[in-house]
């Protein structure tokens, strides 16, 4: 599974349309196996421009904390998993993701989606 993350300082950003960084993850079992930094400086609040990128880089799940239901239309749209709600360092929400203990809170600015997805794409 590949996922991406909003970093900020090695934290899940609670800002998803502000992130200036991702970290892409590849888990394999209940770990980490490979990660690597994206920019996403020149993409904040462009919603479709964001989802482009995490597909470019074969994202399937997107992990993240507070996002406007914009953005999270827009990356449904693109076929992501999406779990909201995540908060912590970045490697431990992977981590728990990887071992099937992460489950979105519907963390959706404005209103709530009623969306209820977890780390194995179940709903």
């Amino acid at each position: 599974m590949k996922i991406a993350v909003p970093n900020e300082r090695g934290r899940v950003n609670q800002h998803f349309g502000r992130s200036q960084e991702f970290l892409i993850m590849d888990l394999e079992g209940d770990s980490i196996k490979e990660q690597h930094t994206v920019s996403a400086a020149q993409l904040q609040h462009n919603h479709e421009g964001l989802a482009g990128l995490l597909k470019r880089e074969g994202v399937d799940t997107v992990i993240l904390g507070g996002i406007g239901p914009a953005a999270l239309q827009a990356l449904e749209a693109a076929g992501f998993n999406v779990i909201t709600g995540a908060s912590g360092e970045v490697a431990a929400v992977a981590r728990d993701c990887a071992r099937g203990e992460l489950v979105s809170r519907g963390a959706v600015c404005d209103h709530s989606h009623g969306h209820d997805h977890n780390c194995h794409g179940q709903a």
